[in-house]
This record gives C-alpha cells, structure tokens and sequence, in this order.
C-alpha cells in the first residue's frame, strides 16, 4: 500500500504554492478549451435526449446544465455536461487516447456548487492535482489494448477533482479513488464503430467521480490496495508491465500533465497530423483536389487500428469522420482546411469528399513506432505524375510541438463561431478574461451564469 499512500498523501495535502507556473497554465488552457467546446457541442447529436432524459428523472437541485439551464443531482449534471464537452471531440486529450478536461473541468463545477462554494485557488488546486493523477495512472497502447483510455484512466482525475473540493479526509479520498478503480471501463469499438458511446463514457467517468466521493463521504469503502493488489490497476490494466512505484517518480516536481495534447484541428488527435500534412503540401505545392491520383499515409499499427480503417457512414457520421485519416485528408484537399462544420453531416456526406476518400491508402508500419505515437509519411501522387513527400513525428498540439496562446484563444472563438452565437461576443470575452485568472476568483460559481442561454 506504499504506492497508495504516497499518491493519496500527496492528493489530499498539496496546495497551489508548491506548483509551478506551467502546469497551472496548462489547466488554465484546459479550462477555456473544455468551456469552448460544452457551448460548441451542446446541441450535439445525443446531447439533448440526454438532457431530457435527466430532467424527467428530476431529483435535488444540486448543479447546473450548462448552456441549457436547470439544476439536478450533480452526478447527472456533470454527466450531461461532459457529453457535451467531448461531443465534437475538439477538447484535449492525451497519447495513446484518454481525454481527461472533458471529465475534470465539469466535475470541477459540479463539486464546487455541491460544497456550496469554492474559491478560484482552490479550483485550480484540485483540476492540476486530478489531471496529474490521471496522467501519472495513464497506460501505454499496448497495456490498454482495446480498452477506452478515458474509461479506464480518466476516472481518477474526476475523483481527485470531486474530492479535493468536497475536502474529504485521507481515508475518504482513499477510499473514493479505490470506489473509482471499480468503475474503470470502456472500448475503443466505439470510436471505431462511430457510436455515440464515445461522449457517453466521458460522462460517466465524470458521474463516477462525484459518486465515488460521496459514496466515501458516507463512509462506503474501496479496496485498499486499488493499484498494487493482487488484482489492482496495474495488473488488471496494466498487465504486470508497469512498476506501480513509477507513478511516484518526480512526484509534486515534474507534471506528467504537460504532455496535453490541445487540438488544432476537431478530429481524433491521431488524424490531426495527416490534417497538418495535407495542408502543408496543399500550400507549398499549390495543390488542390483536383490534382491528386493517389494519397498514401503510412502510420504506426495502433494509429490505424483506430483511425487507418477505411472510411464508411454509419449511425454518427461526425463520429465516422472524427476517426477517420481517409476523410479528414479528403476533407482537407476539398476544402482548404479543417474546421467543425466539416464534420457536420452535410459535409462529411459530400459525394466529393467520399469520392476522394477512396484515393486515399493508410498504411501500417511498426518501424514508425520508433518515431513517436504520432509519426506518420505522407506521399501524394498527382494526375500529372509529380510526386510530393512529406514527414511529420510529432503532430500540432502535442507536447514538443504546442499551440500557441494565441491559437488556444483561436480554438475558443471557432467554438463560438460554430455554435450560432449562443454566446453574447461580451459574455464569451469575460469567460476568456475570466479564465486566465481563476486563483483571483472568491467563487468560481460566478463563471456559471456566463455559460446559461
């Protein structure tokens, strides 16, 4: 239990002095991220049924629905609300694929309006302490092997979050985040299949989280030894390939969290590359559809098993889309860019786009493996017989290659700019001023009502 102890030690006695600028930075970035893309998302395919959904449930007004208004009980709030943060899939995410502000930024509200308050500093707090959490317990492609990193990980951050600002106690906050490893879960076959259960798992790690820290408020216990046990995280998930000790390694002096990615473009991070790409010969070459043949992109094995499968329209078609390098390339070369209303589904039906999805070839290749989890060749053929090649190892928004502020800022106002202006100009600008000072904010309930109809 040494591992547990030093992780819950650290969790529950950490305070924002001891952090350094850049993590809090990140979080911040996160912050404006997620609430762009709740406004962005939140007439998103599923996203009101669900809403529906847990209005006719009814129960305690506990917390808000952002953007359409009404308070429930916070564990249906704070799902609702994440579903719409990842329902473009245009918030942040992590290699080999969790999508941990989508979860913890929402529960962060929700927390903070079940303890009836919380103040900026100690928000900020509670979101770098549950990030890091989650990215310290985040696994490898090989040990998730199929499993949804945001099922399986993801949920540790919203616990931390939950339990920071509802203070629990050591032994509480033990025993929510042992509740949490409980409801770890959730398949890739999703994404890959374009189901809607994508955003859903997202909102039931962040239900999770909240329950998970209630359930311990009360005194509901958890395995003690929920991550170096006989049958604990890092067998079950990890697969006896990682030392559980390692989490602890710069502990509270490196943040694992800085290696968010932030989305330049609103697909799966894995396409986002091959978006870049495209662009970039578009431009250098003066290329357009018209001009192509033929486009190969070689990637490393799991980049295709999630997003090298050939493209089809099923049930979700900006699903289909989002994990697709057939058609957010074809989509590039059509239109000049890659923005959210090309994963409308007007757009990714468009006969052109389809019709030159099939010229493209995703290719597999363990060798790029050594490159980095985003590498990737890119060679194009054009009608007239020219041939254009291209490399990229780290794709846009990775660590080792991030947005600029002004580009985070840029992400927000395409979100606003998608949603129809839901958002008054003056009321999205305070959320942006707003968020680039949370540890000066008395309670960070203020920032609700900017984020009402």
């Amino acid at each position: 239990m040494d591992v547990e102890k030093a992780l819950v030690d650290y969790i529950v006695h950490a305070d924002l002095e001891g952090i350094p600028k850049e993590p809090q930075d990140t979080i911040r970035n996160m912050v404006l991220t997620v609430l762009g893309t709740i406004v962005a998302g939140s007439r998103a395919e599923g996203c009101e049924p669900l809403i529906r959904f847990y209005r006719e449930v009814g129960g305690s007004q506990e917390a808000t629905i952002f953007i359409h208004g009404g308070r429930i009980p916070a564990q249906n709030a704070v799902l609702v609300n994440s579903v719409m943060a990842r329902a473009l899939d245009f918030d942040d995410a992590m290699a080999p694929g969790i999508h941990i502000g989508a979860s913890a930024v929402p529960t962060a509200f929700a927390a903070a309006e079940l303890a009836g308050g919380c103040s900026g500093k100690d928000f900020l707090t509670a979101l770098v302490l549950g990030v890091e959490t989650a990215a310290r317990l985040n696994l490898t492609e090989s040990t998730y092997d199929g499993f949804d990193p945001t099922g399986v990980c993801t949920v540790f951050a919203s616990t931390v979050v939950a339990s920071r600002i509802l203070r629990l106690s050591e032994s509480e906050t033990w025993n929510a985040l042992a509740l949490a490893f409980n409801r770890s879960g959730g398949s890739f076959q999703s994404n890959i299949d374009g189901s809607l259960a994508v955003r859903v798992i997202q909102g039931w790690v962040s239900q999770s989280g909240i329950m998970c820290s209630q359930f311990a408020k009360v005194g509901i216990t958890g395995p003690k030894n929920f991550l170096e046990g006989v049958y604990g995280y890092f067998h079950l998930y990890g697969k006896d390939q990682i030392d559980p000790a390692s989490i602890l390694e710069g502990l509270g002096r490196r943040f694992e969290l800085e290696k968010i990615l932030f989305k330049k473009y609103p697909s799966c991070g894995l396409t986002l590359g091959s978006t870049e790409v495209i662009l970039g010969i578009m431009e250098e070459q003066d290329l357009r559809a018209g001009d192509i043949d033929r486009v190969e992109v070689t990637v490393p094995p799991y980049a295709y098993k999630l997003v090298g499968h050939p493209f089809e329209i099923g049930d979700n078609p900006r699903v289909n889309a989002q994990f697709s390098i057939q058609y957010c390339v074809a989509s590039a070369l059509v239109r000049g860019d890659s923005k959210l209303d090309h994963f409308e589904e007007s757009s990714v039906i468009d006969p052109n786009v389809m019709a030159l999805s099939r010229k493209i070839q995703v290719i597999s290749d363990p060798k790029l493996d050594e490159r980095g989890h985003t590498a990737l060749d890119m060679r194009i053929l054009t009608r007239n017989g020219e041939a254009h090649f291209k490399q990229m190892d780290i794709a846009p928004g990775f660590p080792g290659n991030p947005l600029t502020r002004k580009e985070h800022e840029q992400h927000f106002w395409d979100c606003m700019e998608f949603s129809g202006g839901l958002l008054p100009r003056e009321r999205a600008e305070e959320i942006v001023y707003q968020g680039s000072r949370f540890e000066e904010l008395d309670d960070v309930r203020t920032l609700i009502p900017l984020l009402l109809v």
